[in-house]
């Protein structure tokens, strides 16, 4: 078990974000994290990642270790990456210089070398700046490696976030919402990327979307959130059949006529 949450809550002041989740991922899945506007998906992320201190009596373990009251710099250095729904990228920095900065906890000379500029830290210098070229190769920013994060379009600087993530090594991968604000084509696109990534790396994904889509054709198993709770769980088939999930979803005001087309199947 890579992920596995007991308990999970988080209370701020009277409103319960997260409240009583139990929750298990295997290792290699891909899970969808999914629910109407303020049901508590972000939060989870939060909490897993360590951004958020979860109250008394959660317990939160990434491959059996327990996290629950670590930083989000140990968490990462567990080999837990993840993006957020607003873009957060160094903008005056190049795309290549935002994949090293993700990749830096893997750089394998100290301070010293650096200063001295051995031989060592060239070699692998060089070595790091080809392992992220290859890796923007992967994603298709190649060709902008030189440019400014600041000078790329929103779907660029989705894939480039994404990019950085994986330049973490990381074992398990969280996407809060990878596909808001790209065109139909650009979603396509992203699905193939993040299924290739997947499948290239070994990697275990947590996705959370509201662009269904994404997660009905990416996701092997999708949890379901309302109100900070969990209210379903199971294949995309049986999630989006599940009275408790039209109940949530329908039961309000919506603007992403999506939803109900899945919903309703």
């Amino acid at each position: 078990m890579l992920l596995r949450t007991e308990n999970l809550s988080k209370h701020f002041g009277g409103l319960r974000a997260v409240d009583g989740i139990d929750f298990e991922l295997e290792e290699g899945e891909v899970r969808g994290l999914i629910g109407p506007n303020g049901s508590g998906k972000s939060t989870f992320f939060n909490l897993v990642s360590g951004i958020y201190r979860p109250d008394e009596g959660s317990r939160i373990r990434i491959g059996g270790q327990d996290t629950t009251h670590f930083e989000p710099h140990r968490i990462a250095a567990l080999g837990v990456a993840r993006t957020f729904q607003l873009l957060r990228v160094f903008s005056e920095m190049t795309v290549l210089e935002n994949l090293l900065v993700g990749h830096h906890l893997h750089v394998a000379y100290g301070p010293v070398a650096a200063v001295l500029g051995t031989r060592r830290m060239r070699n692998e210098e060089r070595r790091v700046r080809e392992e992220m070229m290859e890796l923007l190769a992967f994603i298709g920013l190649a060709d902008f490696a030189a440019m400014l994060a600041s000078e790329l379009s929103v779907g660029q600087r989705r894939l480039l976030a994404l990019g950085r993530a994986m330049a973490m090594r990381p074992r398990l991968l969280m996407l809060d919402e990878p596909a808001a604000g790209l065109s139909p084509v650009n979603v396509d696109n992203l699905l193939r990327i993040i299924v290739g990534l997947k499948e290239r790396y070994g990697l275990t994904v947590i996705i959370v979307e509201h662009i269904l889509r994404v997660v009905m054709d990416t996701c092997e198993k999708v949890t379901v959130l309302d109100h900070g709770q969990k209210i379903a769980e199971g294949t995309p088939d049986e999630v989006k059949t599940d009275h408790a999930v039209i109940e949530a979803y329908l039961g309000r005001e919506m603007e992403d006529d999506e939803v109900r087309r899945v919903l309703q199947g």
